[in-house]
């Protein structure tokens, strides 16, 4: 199977290595004629959980230099949701007849796509594995993860079948019949664990010891939970149980059953840097509204206010522009719109408070 991955930033580039070093033929596409020169002059190595890998020399070169290439038959998209969505097209015209493409991003991108180009180009993707890019080609595995695809109209076909044997030996890949459950099961992680860990500025395992920190972590999760149910989705189990312990239709409760639900993902996400927190410290555009901003329209849609999930797309689009930083005081802020949530309140221009 004929693959291109295209994004080779801390996920494309650590995939890429991964099975390239297993003898995976795999072309990449990078954003520049430079950084693809780099790429076939250094190689790539990958070093961290799942061991050490490397290789003298890669097949690289820009998007636009592969149109008049042999075509793909599978596609792996790996750059940031909102570049995903801007190249998809581009790429599409890349894929053989029975190409596929296959996004790899957090929250809505694979469903978007899918919206977009149906169900004989697009298999959904997704990743719990956990990644820096030291620098181009360096890339370091945080985590012992996997690639998770599937059919977003449900069932297992052939062709997923097709593509877990394309990739074997390199990265670990699993099918599941129910793909668009398995979004909700990340996407409901990536809006607590990711995003408040990247407008605190610290990792799970120190936010979550703090007041603050457990009181954001378990409202923002109730709320995505709320939304997801109410849209007919029922999310399926990825790390831990979906539905928290105590669970009682709108929220769950504090005791020794939850606070061990939260120490089994704080095991595999606790040490993690989250990758938000990577796009602030470098100055890149992050993927929340794709994320807790996804959860906010999506409420919106079916009738149901989603003010902290608004309130934290809010918080990190200010971080973008440079108008606050990231830092626990914006827990407190986060924490003290906790306290004043009622079922009345509607929209989230006026739930945090926020401090320079």
């Amino acid at each position: 199977m004929r693959t291109l991955i295209a994004g080779v930033g801390a996920l494309g580039g650590t995939i890429a290595t991964r099975a390239i070093a297993a003898g995976i033929p795999i072309w990449l596409a990078t954003r520049s004629a430079e950084s693809a020169r780099a790429l076939r002059s250094t190689g790539m190595k990958v070093s961290g959980a799942g061991g050490s890998a490397s290789v003298a020399s890669v097949e690289a070169a820009t998007m636009e230099e592969y149109e008049k290439a042999d075509k793909f038959d599978l596609i792996v998209l790996a750059t940031k949701a909102h570049d995903a969505l801007d190249v998809a097209p581009f790429l599409a015209r890349l894929l053989s007849a029975d190409g596929t493409l296959l996004p790899i991003q957090n929250g809505c991108v694979s469903q978007l796509l899918y919206d977009r180009f149906g169900d004989k180009v697009v298999v959904g993707g997704l990743s719990n594995l956990g990644a820096t890019m030291v620098e181009p080609g360096v890339y370091e595995q945080k985590n012992v993860g996997y690639l998770l695809i599937g059919e977003l109209a449900g069932g297992l076909t052939d062709r997923v079948a097709r593509i877990l044997q394309a990739l074997k030996g390199g990265i670990e890949v699993k099918a599941t019949p129910n793909f668009s459950s398995a979004v909700w099961a990340k996407l409901l992680l990536n809006c607590s664990v990711t995003t408040i860990g990247a407008v605190s500025g610290q990792t799970m395992r120190h936010y979550i010891a703090t007041s603050a920190g457990m009181e954001v972590f378990r409202n923002t999760y109730d709320e995505a939970l709320r939304i997801a149910l109410a849209a007919g989705v029922r999310p399926e189990r990825m790390i831990v149980e979906p539905t928290p312990p105590g669970w009682d239709g709108a929220r769950s409760s504090l005791g020794t059953n939850y606070a061990a639900w939260v120490e089994k993902i704080i095991v595999t996400y606790g040490d993690l840097k989250p990758s938000m927190l990577q796009d602030f410290e470098r100055r890149r555009r992050t993927e929340v509204d794709f994320i807790n901003g996804y959860v906010a329209q999506l409420g919106k849609k079916i009738g149901m206010s989603a003010p902290l999930n608004a309130a934290i797309a809010e918080t990190v689009h200010l971080i973008e522009q440079g108008h606050i930083q990231p830092g626990s005081v914006r827990l407190e802020e986060l924490a003290r719109g906790c306290a004043s949530m009622s079922e009345e309140f509607n929209g989230g221009s006026h739930f945090v408070k926020y401090r320079d």
